[in-house]
């Protein structure tokens, strides 16, 4: 019987896998389409993406869910969908892991703000996580990621909804820019260690980056650092594979797997215990990365 994830992080430095979106597109998924269908009207479509990953090495596989909530959904016509399209997405992942490896279950941004800035209620944000966190538990998952977040209260509205029904560990995970001064902030101005410091007291489990403009691989071992400034609790970090460029190729990253590979140890040094890939990352990027941690062998 494998460790919980928490468990697992006090003796490894785990590996998470890549991106899914740009892999779904390569798969045949028209530019701006619902993904998350995908885990119940094409399943073995998204069991060979993460099949890769896991083959490539990944410990951690995050669900094909990230925006399975009603609000995106109902984009696409989708939205009584929700609950089915968590618990698929779950399913299939735990299918691709097995009993071995972990599973975490994707909650991204419901796509808007909430009140005073925008038309969303906290209540109605949290219940739409809440569907979400619902299904994922029923498909089988080892914990939650909240990622390509901006903003504190959206976070708080996912820890709210989760632990409703779970204590399973939660990954907070926020998308910083890099500004012109070389600092880093969210789009909503929140600076890692603010971050840190308030979701470590909101009961998130483990601090972490994903996305974000303007950073190249050695940004994330920066912030990685501010955020180990702040808290004591476990860090992920997610980088893209650079900007990405339109081509008349389509989008194009330009950091290449032994490109970034060598900002793993950088990451590693500065305190992430589980280091995976974003945007534009891929199975060959996961290959090496799991070769570099296991080289650092920590």
């Amino acid at each position: 019987m494998k460790p919980s994830l928490l468990e697992a992080l006090k003796t490894r430095i785990l590996v998470g896998d890549g991106a899914m979106g740009t892999q779904l597109q390569l798969a045949g998924l028209e530019p701006g389409g619902p993904g998350e269908v995908w885990n119940a009207d094409e399943p073995d479509r998204v069991k060979a993406i993460q099949q890769r990953y896991a083959d490539a090495g990944s410990d951690i596989i995050i669900t094909n869910t990230f925006g399975a909530n009603r609000s995106r959904l109902s984009l696409h016509g989708h939205e009584e969908r929700a609950f089915e399209l968590n618990k698929t997405g779950a399913a299939v992942a735990r299918q691709v892991m097995g009993s071995d490896r972990y599973v975490l279950g994707d909650i991204g941004p419901f796509g808007g703000f909430i009140e005073p800035l925008g038309e969303a209620s906290r209540g109605q944000v949290v219940e739409w996580f809440d569907e979400q966190a619902r299904g994922l538990l029923e498909g089988g998952v080892d914990g939650f990621i909240i990622e390509t977040m901006t903003a504190l209260d959206e976070i708080e509205c996912a820890i709210q909804a989760i632990r409703r029904h779970s204590k399973l560990p939660i990954v907070a995970s926020l998308a910083f820019d890099k500004t012109q001064t070389g600092t880093f902030r969210t789009m909503m101005g929140v600076s890692p260690t603010q971050a840190a410091t308030h979701l470590t007291n909101k009961g998130a489990d483990i601090i972490a980056c994903n996305c974000g403009t303007g950073l190249e691989i050695g940004d994330y071992a920066a912030i990685v650092a501010e955020f180990r400034s702040a808290t004591s609790l476990p860090i992920m970090a997610q980088p893209n594979a650079g900007m990405p460029e339109l081509t008349d190729d389509g989008v194009v990253y330009h950091e290449t797997p032994e490109m970034m590979t060598k900002g793993i140890p950088a990451i590693a040094a500065a305190g992430a215990r589980i280091i995976g890939g974003c945007c534009g990352t891929t199975p060959e990027h996961i290959r090496l990365f799991r070769a570099e941690i296991d080289r650092l062998g920590t």
